[in-house]
């Protein structure tokens, strides 16, 4: 634990006055900083000068009120003492200096964000309080001079400080010797303005501690939010090699398995209409394969790249290569409207979807369609194609219908289809990790949406909704 002594205070002073010189001397000229351009620490004159480096002190208004109630029992109990205003000179001088305390007291109260007018202002009271002080010494004019001194310790580097309190000692001593202030009361009130000072210096070490302890603390948040990022990034890097390894080597495979099946067919002599139909079903699963390399192709780019979303045309800030489009994000037809582009995709898999078997899709579009963001529209465009695999899985034969609405406040995104009859269930109904939902989900929650599955009056309801803007 550090101890609250005389060498403490005066090794944070050094310390912060050789920084600041440090910095200056190096050309950094911020403000607030104490010092010439010389690297030298400024003189009082020179923060008259140039203006004042006053550390900043969020006074609380409780503070305030502290000290608009001591400058009323100043104002009250000083007329009360010996010699009473205006009695001879001693009365005269004792008023003025009191009305110069008090209306320097009042304002410098209230300039606390003008460094000038402030420093400016303690130099008036410093002067006006410690005569005041030296002239009815057996009064609470002292508090004046307190003020001063501990004011002037806690918020003004050393060089400045000492100064002013100088100055208040001297203007005490003096006016107190003229006006034959008894010697305990001269040594004493002395006594008490320097070791109020020193209490204000040790006040200002502790905020300098505490701003520069702020200050590390900010710096170690900064390194944890880079080292977080960084294992993100890494996580991220790790999944896309799982992804490459597996499910685009698989991919792959299936794909060369259905070219070799499609040549093999074709060298087929006798073609019925039943194998016509299988030589239609391997050309579309080819197609379907190739579109899934594809995708998974961008998945990995988006997990490598932290470009991803972006729309076409854009380049990756860190592979410098043009970035790929999303699915969901871009049209087929580049030429498209940017408002237009989700419909087009979603008309594109429906169409997909429909080719693939005998199910009925009905396709709506209610509201102006208005652009989504590639990451919205990337959250749309996955939710519908689960949807539409979910009812091909578990409703086979089973009429889709796929709406989507947009009104000033959201866009909603509604794919349902009658729940099949118990024991109808198709052969893919338990294929499938089981996760697709809640996948779907955490998109919904990234994109500040929700998503909601689960039976409606006869039908199996999925509802995106995402909020506009």
């Amino acid at each position: 634990m550090r101890t609250d002594t005389l060498r403490d205070v005066v090794l944070a002073s050094y310390a912060r006055r050789l920084r600041e010189s440090r910095r200056l001397a190096g050309g950094d000229a911020a403000g607030g900083v104490s010092g010439d351009g010389d690297g030298r620490s400024r003189g009082f004159l020179a923060e008259i000068r140039r203006g004042p480096s006053v550390s900043p002190i969020d006074v609380p208004p409780a503070v305030k009120v502290v000290r608009f109630i001591v400058l009323v029992i100043v104002l009250v109990t000083v007329p009360l003492s010996t010699p009473h205003l205006g009695a001879g000179a001693r009365g005269i001088a004792i008023a003025v200096t009191l009305i110069v305390s008090a209306v320097a007291w009042t304002i410098w109260n209230f300039v606390g964000d003008r460094p000038r007018a402030w420093l400016a202002l303690l130099v008036v009271m410093g002067a006006a309080g410690g005569a005041l002080a030296g002239l009815s010494s057996l009064s609470s004019a002292v508090a004046v001079g307190f003020v001063v001194t501990v004011s002037a310790g806690a918020r003004l580097p050393a060089e400045v400080s000492v100064a002013i309190v100088a100055e208040t000692v001297a203007a005490f001593l003096i006016a107190g010797l003229v006006s034959g202030t008894p010697s305990e009361a001269l040594i004493g009130w002395t006594a008490g303005f320097i070791g109020l000072w020193a209490f204000g210096l040790t006040r200002r070490a502790y905020l300098l501690r505490a701003v520069e302890a702020e200050q590390a603390l900010e710096q170690a948040r900064r390194a944890h939010a880079a080292e977080t990022q960084a294992a993100a990034l890494a996580e991220r890097a790790r999944i896309a090699r799982e992804i490459h390894d597996v499910l685009a080597h698989a991919l792959a495979a299936v794909s060369v398995n259905l070219q070799a099946a499609e040549g093999l067919l074709d060298a087929v002599p006798d073609k019925g209409p039943e194998l016509a139909k299988v030589v239609e079903c391997v050309e579309r699963a080819g197609a379907l394969t190739k579109e899934g390399m594809a995708e998974t192709r961008r998945a990995i780019l988006a997990l490598r790249d932290d470009s991803a979303g972006v729309p076409a045309g854009y380049v990756s800030r860190t592979s410098g290569q043009p970035a790929e489009p999303l699915a969901g994000a871009d049209p087929a037809d580049p030429a498209d409207p940017p408002a237009e582009r989700l419909t087009h995709r979603l008309r594109a898999l429906i169409d997909e979807h429909r080719a693939a078997g005998d199910t009925a899709v009905e396709f709506t579009v209610a509201g102006p369609p208005r652009p989504l963001g590639s990451e919205r529209a990337l959250t749309v465009y996955r939710t519908a194609q689960e949807a539409l695999t979910n009812a091909r899985k578990h409703a086979p034969g089973q009429p889709v219908s796929l709406t989507v609405t947009y009104t000033p406040d959201d866009m909603t995104l509604l794919v349902s289809n009658p729940l099949p009859p118990a024991g109808t269930e198709g052969p893919l109904a338990h294929a499938g990790t089981g996760y697709g939902l809640t996948g779907l989900r955490e998109r919904a929650a990234l994109a500040d949406g929700t998503l909601t599955a689960a039976p409606e009056a006869g039908q199996w309801t999925v509802r995106l909704t995402l909020p506009a803007g």
